[in-house]
């Protein structure tokens, strides 16, 4: 399993998780296109938009395998913004299987991740280091 040095592991102030540590020993979990229904909350959204802009910002138009990237986390995105690099030949249980970002499906459901008078290199943000454990959590989750 390839491991994508440099991706956050998870969003920051949150249990997201982005990546996993090691390969399920009772097998790769299928990736599977979840539906994203407009009642979701808040954290839930927000944790998609960060997966896509670090896809993004990790990746661009570019191939790329699924590796330790999350299942869970994909399939909040598989089949729309994200889809398989060559559909013939994609295996949804396979850390190996080959992923691209379907960029005009990406622009029209996060907008402002790919908005105009963006620095094109500009590097991806140093998750770890935003979140230092002095979050503004008041102890309520936001809805």
């Amino acid at each position: 399993m390839l491991k994508h040095k440099g991706f956050p592991g998870r969003l920051p102030g949150s249990d997201y998780q982005f990546t996993i540590r090691r390969a399920n020993p009772k097998g790769v979990t299928p990736l599977k296109g979840l539906e994203r229904y407009k009642d979701r909350k808040s954290a839930d959204k927000r944790a998609d938009a960060a997966f896509m802009a670090a896809l993004w910002a990790h990746f661009g138009e570019e191939e790329f395998e699924r590796g330790n990237l999350d299942a869970g986390r994909l399939s909040w995105l598989f089949g729309r913004e994200v889809v398989p690099a060559d559909p013939e030949t994609f295996d949804p249980a396979s850390y190996e299987a080959l992923l691209k970002i379907d960029v005009k499906r990406a622009m029209a459901a996060f907008p402002e991740i790919f908005a105009e008078g963006g620095d094109e290199d500009e590097e991806m943000p140093d998750w770890d280091a935003m979140w230092n454990g002095d979050d503004d959590y008041d102890g309520e989750m936001d809805d």
